[in-house]
């Protein structure tokens, strides 16, 4: 939780201050504003394995956490930072790439997509590699990375949840399914 306060007044003065970070130095600090590592750390309090063990793990970093959050800020900056910009939000890792290279916004895209897939393979080799945690917690950063997709694929879902992720909720809860 002081990761995520800190990142988020590191991220405000960047704001005030009209700083432009570079990738790099966004992403260290985006990657934890983004909320996704708090999430899948308090989503493990809920299942019934979990021991103090799995909660350091966790909270220490590891591969398959890093690389879903990377999976979640950049797919959100993607999709809705055209929409923050309007609102006065802080830059987006697509503002810093733009910058930093001195390139268009769909070269930016194109670049950050292959950070994306390259966090996704990341994930992939902490499943078949990893013996520090049971399977359970290790699906459970995978569904969280996967819903991020879902939320970030073609549009800011989680911020503007009337347009396809409505679609989705009734395809999953009100409509019936054939038989």
């Amino acid at each position: 939780m002081k990761r995520l306060v800190h990142s988020y007044l590191i991220e405000a003065r960047w704001f005030h201050c009209n700083h432009t970070p570079t990738v790099e130095e966004y992403m260290q600090v985006a990657t934890i504003s983004s909320g996704y590592a708090m999430l899948a750390t308090v989503s493990f309090l809920g299942m019934e394995d979990t021991t103090e063990e799995i909660l350091v793990w966790a909270t220490s970093d590891p591969k398959i956490i890093v690389a879903a959050s990377i999976i979640s800020r950049l797919m959100d900056d993607i999709v809705g930072s055209e929409f923050e910009q309007e609102r006065g939000h802080v830059v987006s890792s697509l503002d810093c790439y733009m910058k930093q290279h001195n390139t268009t916004r769909q070269d930016a895209i194109e670049e950050l997509l292959k950070l994306v897939e390259s966090a996704w393979k990341d994930i992939n080799e902490a499943c078949l590699d990893s013996t520090q945690v049971p399977m359970t917690f290790l699906m459970r950063v995978v569904n969280l990375a996967r819903m991020m997709d879902v939320l970030y694929k073609e549009e800011d879902s989680y911020t503007n949840a009337g347009g396809i992720m409505k679609d989705y909720i009734k395809a999953l809860l009100v409509n019936k399914m054939s038989s």
